[in-house]
């Protein structure tokens, strides 16, 4: 897992952790009925902002993921392009070796021939 996908798990989970800490630390709390609805009451009415946070922050990391795979995508075609290249021009080399091997041993061939 690359450190910016560590970044995002961990930010995450931190959200996540406080609001669940949240909640259970108010129903566990010795408070009145009436003060435990109140704080409760106002850490629902944050659970909207705490969710657009996640959200930005979740979409933040897939963005960077995005942009590092289509980094790493195009690294590995650049890569491919050079060996396909290297691959054609070997081929080529060895196209005009045996061509010109086969026209040395045609050569020869005639030249044993003519003195025979």
């Amino acid at each position: 897992m690359s450190k910016q996908d560590q970044t995002g798990v961990f930010i995450g989970g931190l959200m996540i952790g406080s609001a669940v800490g949240t909640v259970l630390g108010l129903l566990i709390a010795p408070r009145t009925g009436k003060e435990t609805r109140k704080t409760i009451k106002k850490s629902a009415d944050a659970l909207p902002e705490l969710a657009e946070d996640l959200a930005a922050t979740v979409q933040l990391q897939a963005d960077r993921f995005s942009e590092s795979t289509r980094e790493n995508w195009e690294d590995t075609l650049d890569r491919l392009r050079l060996a396909i290249a290297a691959g054609i021009e070997t081929s080529r080399e060895t196209a005009r070796a045996t061509k010109l091997n086969s026209s040395e041993q045609n050569l020869n061939s005639s030249i044993t021939t003519d003195r025979l």
